[in-house]
């Protein structure tokens, strides 16, 4: 079994992220998340607070966890990167297959509301999976 830091926590249901302020202060974050390679990929709303902070501060903490965000492992040092439409797109897919029924309707729910631009990928690649 492949037991690298990806593997193990794409093969999860939902993964913490900690982004951070820019006081410094991380904020954690409940998500799905899907295998992407030697990266991870979660999908979410463009305009949330977690891209927000993204997007000034590209360092995070991945970890695995429940759907309340109550960690259930040990947490890693990662780089995540807001994608494009065309990884966006790919994310929304592997949502859809990895979850199931639950998935597609969530998708389209957001769909919807929001059209296709109004939710975003985030690219998440393990700062053990780039050294490697």
């Amino acid at each position: 079994m492949d037991e690298t830091p990806t593997a193990r926590l794409g093969a999860g249901k939902y993964l913490l992220i900690t982004s951070y302020r820019r006081n410094g202060t991380g904020v954690d974050t409940p998500v799905w998340v899907v295998a992407d390679g030697d990266a991870l990929g979660v999908w979410t709303v463009a305009d949330s607070w977690k891209v927000k902070r993204i997007r000034n501060r590209s360092d995070v903490r991945i970890a695995p966890c429940d759907v309340r965000g109550n960690p259930l492992g040990e947490a890693v040092e990662a780089t995540a990167e807001i994608c494009d439409a065309a990884t966006t797109a790919r994310y929304r897919r592997l949502i859809a297959r990895k979850y199931g029924l639950v998935g597609r309707l969530t998708l389209l729910g957001s769909r919807l509301r929001r059209g296709t631009e109004g939710t975003v990928g985030i690219r998440l690649t393990p700062k053990a999976a780039r050294s490697a």
